[in-house]
């Protein structure tokens, strides 16, 4: 039993001293995990003067690797087309290793899926701009992305995808 400062006694275990309970999140590391660019129309798409249109995919996995760490990679594809040949496709996964303590269980997923890669992606940027420059076209920067709004958009689909009744859409 401790003693409150209002003069009330609580039953709760009192807190050791320098015992550490307070959240923390934080990067460890991060790394290329897998970088590929492949350019199979050289050297002819070079002699092309039409711009080639841009596709970029991404995704987000996260899983744990230790008793307080999560490894978070952030994968995105680039392929941009020229005149119906492949100008180039970029394929990156890049990661990042999280250390999260006494962070309450509702709050790890939003973490890791919607802070985490944002914490990421303007290194993961930076990579695809450099490889798609090396490889001989313009550097492309791609635009910020919302982690946190997509994550919760996905929430809000999954939310509605399971109150549909089977065999309803």
């Amino acid at each position: 039993m401790a003693l409150e400062e209002n003069g009330t006694v609580s039953s709760e275990q009192p807190i050791g001293n320098g015992e550490d309970v307070a959240p923390a999140a934080g990067m460890i590391s991060q790394y290329v995990k897998d970088l590929s660019f492949e350019n199979p129309n050289a050297p002819a798409i070079y002699q092309n003067q039409v711009a080639p249109g841009i596709d970029v995919q991404f995704n987000i996995a996260a899983n744990q690797v230790g008793e307080e760490v999560h490894e978070v990679v952030l994968k995105i594809e680039v392929r941009a087309d020229s005149d119906g040949q492949t100008a180039f496709i970029v394929d990156l996964s890049y990661a990042g290793l999280f250390g999260l303590r006494n962070i309450p269980a509702e709050h790890i997923q939003p973490f890791l899926l919607g802070e985490a890669p944002r914490l990421l992606f303007p290194f993961a940027r930076r990579v695809v701009a450099d490889t798609i420059r090396d490889g001989g076209f313009p550097p492309l920067l791609l635009e910020p992305i919302d982690f946190g709004a997509l994550f919760l958009q996905q929430l809000e689909q999954q939310g509605a995808a399971m109150a549909t009744p089977m065999g309803q859409a």
